[in-house]
């Protein structure tokens, strides 16, 4: 029986382990969030101006 139960709480915890990875990288789904990710994609198409500045000269 002390072996079941030693199994059964490495199990949980295991569970519980993945549970804590899984919310920490969750993709975010607030309105919010998703106006952020779309300026950050907008920031990364944008032409840089350092390198505007080297190409001209």
């Amino acid at each position: 029986m002390s072996n079941l139960l030693y199994l059964l709480i490495a199990v949980a915890l295991s569970v519980l382990g993945w549970l804590v990875l899984w919310y920490r990288h969750r993709k975010p789904r607030s309105v919010e969030a998703g106006i952020t990710e779309f300026s950050r994609e907008l920031r990364a198409l944008a032409p840089d101006s350092s390198r505007e500045e080297s190409n001209s000269g």
